[in-house]
């Protein structure tokens, strides 16, 4: 193959691709199997050859490239299962590689329930593409009509023949690097073998089996062991060190704040850093608030903005208003976050669980003054994260360490109380709701003003995001404020309600921030599903009913009507109650009704269960989306229920998991979830479209079972106040 491939060059100039939703046009025509769309689909736009997303291996089997990494998703089996449907193969065949800039596409970040969307579709339309050229390849070879020849299992097959040429003999060791252009012909729908099937992930068996399977599993060849010693508090700067005492088995690193000690042994290693760590003196830390409520923010100085109004919007006299609280929270990450790094005297090579291992390299370019060529970050699964936590930090950091110490390769990993009081943490907010009614009880007026801090500040290209650079002898700091518009994300309410009217009022509070799964969907959702329950209730209405009336979207209507249909027998005794809220993620992504039904124990609450129905479109693994569903309501059960970030007007004093509580396996509610299917429309994100309902189900639920309306998260908590 001569000349330099799309793949390669973007490897070697490390531009970047920017992917997009399918949200409107379906992917197919009905019949045919023609792609009707006008453009390429997710990251193909910037990335549009095939080799830059499949190579063909010896033996005819098949290598996927994605930008994306797994956090739990399912995205290494989803876009294997994508690729052996439309090459014809047994999945087994199909090699994933997951993000590695020097080998996959930049797709920028896994966030966003974009995974499908994005990349997977990307690998669809990619491997489509590359059979169609395999069969036009070997025609002309053959002589035979294209219209004669089939693609099965790294074989070229002859109707009526007993010919067969495989790939591997018609490529002789080429790749194919042609542009991926429309229309590409998809595999029909009624020939699937893997899209729609619950497809076994292989990893699972890895996790459940203690294996080595997450980066902080990972131990490379003659590898030194590194504690960062944080400051006890923000902003605060080291003053001295002390080394007296400190036993030569391990090795010291200043940089202005930044203090790292390296040992052979991980246990030499921390038992050094307690050292350290006590011989240090900081100056003092910035106040903090001792408690941060709905009062406090909507004190701080705000930049006002109106997200949506309708044409003509006139302030009005509601007939019912209130007013929630969502406090801030944690990643909670199970497994502390954890990177590897090795410089070589030439290139920086970085392990990491960031989603965003471009962003990142770019970043790191900044801090450790190395080009980015000069640097290659790969992508190693972590153990639990959704959001932007600390792995881009701790990856920043052991780069830095591996600057000052070339050769053997270095391993960080962070402490619980490293990964509660550094992480950056999902925002407060506070939302206010006020609702005018016809005389008919339909909703003719709607007002939603929320106040929060930003929702992401992911690296981005940016090295002052990163931790390290807030405390180096030069520090850096971040530009901009980050990503304001995810608070007022699902603030437009769904529903049909007349004149509307959404403001949002951001503020820079103290603490650290960024993406945390549903960004401000959350806490909107879980304020509009509350408020729209107790503009049932005020009416004597139905919720179910009262929802239906203010719904116009049949796939809206659909799920609904489907969680009504299952939990139409659910029996409610004295002291319980059931619950439902509905909401379309971002009002463009997947449908998703909830219900909860709770036990009332005094001030006490107890989750029995909780049922889901959701519609994503086109569904490519059953069990993958339904998996992500039950995630996504376990997960806001806790925060609904428990979580809550705290301070005592110096630091953060949530660094454990007494003082930060989560749910415990005990308390994990029973769950159910129906899929609706719809393999006409485009498969849609799903992994953030349960957060919100779920926490509104949960307070509707316990107001049934006779409990005060919540209008404050969490409900209640442990080992705290």
């Amino acid at each position: 193959m001569s000349g330099l491939s799309r793949r390669k060059f973007l490897q070697l100039s490390g531009s970047f691709a920017v992917g997009f939703s399918l949200l409107d046009a379906p992917l197919y025509a009905k019949e045919s199997g023609q792609a009707v769309s006008t453009d390429l689909p997710g990251s193909l736009s910037n990335a549009p050859t095939v080799d830059s997303w499949i190579e063909i291996l010896e033996g005819g089997t098949v290598r996927v490239l994605t930008g994306k990494i797994e956090i739990g998703q399912g995205i290494r089996t989803a876009v294997a299962q994508m690729a052996a449907e439309e090459l014809n193969m047994d999945i087994d065949r199909v090699e994933v590689v997951l993000a590695d800039t020097g080998r996959t596409p930049n797709e920028r970040y896994t966030s966003g329930s974009r995974s499908i969307e994005s990349s997977a579709l990307a690998v669809r339309y990619a491997a489509a593409s590359a059979r169609e050229q395999l069969l036009k390849l070997a025609s002309a070879r053959l002589g035979k009509p294209v219209e004669s020849l089939r693609l099965l299992e790294g074989n070229i097959l002859v109707e009526g023949d007993s010919q067969v040429l495989s790939v591997g003999e018609l490529l002789q060791g080429r790749q194919l690097n042609h542009t991926i252009e429309l229309p590409v012909k998809l595999k029909p729908r009624e020939h699937y073998r893997y899209v729609g099937k619950p497809v076994k992930r292989d990893d699972l068996k890895k996790i459940v089996t203690g294996r080595d399977y997450y980066v902080q599993d990972m131990r490379l060849p003659n590898m030194r062991h590194a504690r960062v010693i944080h400051p006890p508090a923000y902003g605060q700067k080291l003053v001295d060190l002390q080394k007296d005492g400190v036993p030569s088995s391990v090795e010291i690193y200043r940089n202005g704040s930044f203090l790292a000690v390296l040992g052979d042994s991980e246990w030499e290693t921390v038992k050094g850093a307690e050292l350290v760590r006590n011989r240090c003196r900081w100056s003092n830390p910035p106040t903090l608030p001792s408690r941060i409520d709905g009062e406090y923010l909507q004190s701080l100085p705000s930049e006002r903005e109106v997200v949506s109004s309708s044409e003509g919007f006139q302030p009005f006299t509601p007939h019912h208003e209130a007013e929630y609280f969502r406090p801030y929270i944690m990643h909670g990450s199970v497994g502390p976050c954890c990177a590897l790094a090795q410089f070589d005297g030439q290139q920086l090579t970085v392990w990491t669980h960031s989603q965003g291992v471009y962003p990142l390299r770019a970043s790191m370019s900044g801090l450790v003054d190395l080009g980015e060529s000069e640097i290659r970050v790969i992508g190693v699964p972590g153990a639990g994260c959704y959001g932007h936590n600390g792995a881009d930090d701790v990856a920043a950091e052991v780069a830095l360490l591996a600057k000052a110490f070339p050769g053997r390769p270095i391993r960080l990993q962070w402490s619980r109380e490293d990964e509660n009081r550094w992480e950056p943490f999902g925002s407060a907010q506070v939302v206010r709701l006020s609702a005018r009614l016809s005389e008919a009880q339909k909703i003719t007026h709607w007002r939603h003003e929320l106040w929060s801090d930003t929702h992401s500040t992911r690296p981005g290209g940016d090295p002052g995001r990163l931790l390290p650079a807030l405390y180096l002898a030069k520090p850096q700091k971040p530009s901009g404020r980050g990503f304001l518009g995810g608070a007022s994300r699902n603030a437009p309410p769904y529903y049909e309600v007349g004149s509307t009217e959404v403001v949002a009022n951001y503020f820079d509070a103290p603490l650290r921030v960024s993406a945390l799964r549903s960004l401000g969907a959350q806490a909107n959702i879980f304020a509009l599903e509350s408020f729209v329950d107790e503009l049932a209730e005020k009416l004597g209405q139905d919720p179910f009913r009262f929802r239906l009336s203010h719904l116009k979207d049949p796939r809206a209507v659909e799920v609904l009507k489907r969680l009504k249909a299952i939990t139409d027998r659910v029996k409610t005794p004295e002291n319980e109650g059931f619950g439902i809220a509905f909401a379309r993620y971002k009002n463009s992504q997947s449908y998703c009704a909830v219900g909860a039904l709770v036990r009332k124990n005094g001030s006490d609450i107890k989750i029995k269960k909780l049922w889901g129905v959701v519609d994503a479109g086109e569904v490519i693994n059953p069990d993958g989306l339904a998996n992500q569903i039950e995630g996504g309501m376990v997960q806001s059960a806790s925060w609904t229920l428990l979580e809550r970030v705290t301070t005592n007007g110096r630091a953060v004093t949530s660094t454990d998991w007494d003082s930060y509580p989560i749910l415990r396996t005990p308390e994990v509610p029973e769950t159910e979830v129906v899929v609706i299917d719809r393999p006409q429309e485009s498969p849609l994100g799903a992994g953030e479209t349960a957060q919100g309902p779920t926490s509104a189900a949960i307070a509707n639920a316990y107001r049934k079972a006779g409990g005060p309306r919540v209008r404050r998260l969490p409900f209640k908590r442990r080992g705290g106040d």
